[in-house]
């Protein structure tokens, strides 16, 4: 994989998108050019074999986080299983339920979901996270009320990488009878996923960031409780009434490997990503004035999110092209603003605006991150130094 890069920067964005596993790429090509049928051609061959391929995928989509086959519906990705889950529940329920609780460092694409829902009439509850970025267990058990339909916390904060308390979640949820909906597109075959022991209702991925293709997700809805959706998308009546459109073959083939490697090599790859993370980390650390957003305890290995005292991340991105990194969510990389993360979970404006965001991966060499490390202590020490000269 660095010689596939050569020449190009260290790429160390795995939160914004993956590679495609060069295994899931071997798998997706025949269904470009000799297994091309529609799957949902019901009368000749052509659609039968594809069709017989889509459910191979759709049971290893499952088996990644415990789930039944026919409890997985597959969607471009997880906004749109996002959206479907947020406004599909709101509006089948609407007259009966009318209350939602969220979090404020949701992805934002929960988040406008439930300002297009305010705007309906739904009344929604944003919780906000401790400087861990931890959500209180009790404050969401204080919001809860006998109109609350819907509680939907993400599983893995995309900017810090926190884990939230899926487990403890769900139990609260069931007990008081509320559906629990995750968006764990950062969370599948990074952390075990089990929708049953987790008791989860409603669960969105995408492949897109565990090594599978853009364009292809899906949104996991449980049978028991059975949880009602109002379709969001009509027509074609596919994915049984719940997504209509032609599904892309090529592309629910690669997510249904990507999940079934995810799953035997996600335990590998975490001891080995954490490992690198750190040494990341210790050696930016020795330089002092380093400060890291959000828990280091609860949060996914591959993440970290870090504020430099003295050096704004837009100076050490611009001096660093060799490397490839983000400043926050590639989703909302439109807002110059500094990270509404960051500020939920108290970290002062000039820090925010000082946050590096690091997301390492599967093809991420120990190597690539002994030379991230030089050039971060190069270039955060020589932006430190123009700025102190600048002062004088």
């Amino acid at each position: 994989m660095v010689e596939r890069h050569k020449g190009r920067p260290i790429y160390l964005d795995n939160h914004a998108t993956t590679a495609v596993d060069p295994r899931v790429v071997q798998a997706m090509l025949p269904y470009f050019t000799e297994r091309f049928g529609n799957p949902h051609s019901s009368d000749h061959f052509y659609g039968w074999e594809v069709a017989e391929a889509m459910e191979i995928a759709r049971e290893q989509v499952a088996k990644l986080i415990n789930a039944d086959a026919d409890e997985i519906f597959f969607t471009s990705g997880a906004t749109e299983a996002n959206n479907l889950a947020l406004k599909g529940t709101a509006r089948f329920y609407r007259g009966r339920k009318n209350h939602i609780i969220s979090v404020s460092t949701e992805h934002m694409c929960v988040l406008d979901s439930l300002f297009h829902l305010e705007r309906d009439g739904v009344q929604v509850t944003y919780l906000t996270p401790g400087p861990d970025g931890l959500i209180d267990l009790a404050e969401l058990k204080a919001a809860i009320t006998d109109q609350t339909l819907l509680v939907s916390i993400m599983a893995v904060q995309n900017e810090i990488g926190v884990i939230q308390p899926l487990a403890e979640i769900g139990a609260l949820c069931r007990s008081r009878g509320v559906f629990f909906h995750t968006d764990a597109a950062q969370a599948a075959a990074k952390i075990p996923l089990d929708v049953k022991a987790m008791q989860i209702d409603l669960l969105s991925l995408t492949a897109h960031k565990i090594y599978g293709p853009m364009g292809v997700g899906a949104l996991y809805i449980g049978k028991r409780p059975r949880v009602r959706l109002e379709p969001i998308i009509t027509g074609g009546g596919q994915e049984k009434n719940i997504r209509s459109g032609t599904l892309p073959t090529p592309l629910v083939v690669g997510f249904g490997l990507a999940c079934e490697i995810g799953a035997a090599e996600m335990s590998n790859d975490a001891t080995r990503l954490g490992i690198l993370r750190d040494r990341l980390l210790d050696r930016v650390r020795n330089l002092g004035g380093i400060h890291v957003n959000g828990s280091l305890d609860h949060r996914v290995t591959h993440n970290l999110n870090i504020s430099v005292e003295g050096a704004r991340a837009e100076d050490l991105i611009a001096a660093l092209p060799d490397l490839a990194f983000s400043t926050g969510s590639a989703c909302s990389s439109a807002n110059e603003e500094s990270s509404y993360v960051l500020r939920a979970i108290g970290v002062l404006n000039d820090l925010a605006e000082a946050s590096l965001r690091f997301g390492l991966g599967r093809f991420t060499t120990e190597a690539e991150i002994e030379t991230a490390a030089e050039r971060l202590v190069e270039e955060i020490t020589n932006v430190r130094t123009r700025k102190r000269h600048a002062a004088e």
